[in-house]
């Protein structure tokens, strides 16, 4: 009896380290490759340093929405080139200044200024001017030709024109994966980076893909956060439409591989160790009979 009892921890003993050696294997397979944390890891901690900001200003697009405005000390001369206010299922009426006065129209905290849509030949049609392309310009080039031209007809015209449409995607291990509205000119991959939330500890930031549409084509460009080049790289400053992804370390990846192939292994071994330890003890048992 004694020798049969031994013999059945004997084969208990052995499986269980069968069962550790596998697990072993199986976590191991796990890389450790080291991710660098820290943004700019090349600037020394005790040093100051000055690098050129360089250009911010996005070029209008093919489908940009353009929000333009004309404004003078005399509204009714710059009435004429402003589209009319759009406030949808409501009358917005009429706003008299004097006696023989060109009505203006009552503007309203629910209207909404129509935009400019940039067609694929990259033209608007103004309204007096006609047809401008616009294409390729920035916006404050865009509000220069306008001031210049309306100016013929206008005292000092106030003209200013913004994209509507300036959105950026950014996706990937960020903390926060978002589309973003963006409602100024200069933003960067920092901006859109922290609005998300900042990377998560998965984050490989040595390679965040950018993927831009340019001239018809979709380019994309690998961004280093590590180093301090970036600060000066012409993709610092984002524009309309851009996408960021964020690649998941290697340590996220080894994880999400685990969790989809691993788990099922050590199922199996649960199983095949559970399974042995019946045999084991229906072979004593039959043994002692």
């Amino acid at each position: 009896m004694e020798k049969l009892v031994y013999l059945y921890h004997y084969i208990m003993n052995r499986i269980c380290i069968l069962f550790a050696l596998l697990c072993a294997l199986t976590l191991g397979s796990c890389s450790s490759k080291k991710t660098v944390l820290p943004y700019f890891a090349d600037i020394p901690s005790v040093a100051d340093g000055v690098v050129d900001a360089g250009s911010y200003l996005s070029k209008i697009k093919p489908d940009d929405q353009l929000l333009i405005s004309v404004n003078s000390s005399d509204p009714a001369a710059t009435a004429i080139y402003s589209l009319p206010y759009y406030n949808p299922g409501a009358d917005a009426g009429v706003l008299t200044t004097a006696a023989n006065a060109t009505p203006l129209p009552v503007v309203t905290s629910s209207m909404q200024i129509q935009t400019y849509v940039v067609n694929s030949a990259g033209d608007i049609y103004f309204p007096v001017l006609g047809k401008i392309h616009v294409s390729g310009m920035t916006v404050e080039q865009l509000q220069t030709y306008l001031t210049e031209r309306i100016s013929n007809d206008v005292e000092d015209p106030v003209v200013n024109v913004r994209i509507a449409n300036f959105e950026v995607v950014v996706g990937g291990e960020v903390k926060t994966p978002k589309k973003i509205r963006v409602n100024r000119n200069r933003y960067s991959v920092l901006d859109a980076l922290g609005d998300a939330g900042d990377l998560t500890e998965y984050g490989e930031r040595s390679n965040v893909l950018l993927v831009r549409e340019e001239n018809g084509q979709r380019e994309y460009h690998r961004l280093n956060l590590n180093s301090s080049d970036i600060l000066t790289s012409p993709y610092f400053y984002l524009q309309q439409n851009d996408y960021i992804y964020v690649e998941p370390n290697a340590v996220r990846q080894a994880n999400s591989k685990y969790n989809q192939h691993n788990s099922f292994k050590l199922s199996v071994i649960s199983t095949i160790v559970s399974a042995s330890s019946v045999v084991a003890s229906l072979v004593i048992a039959l043994a002692i009979k």
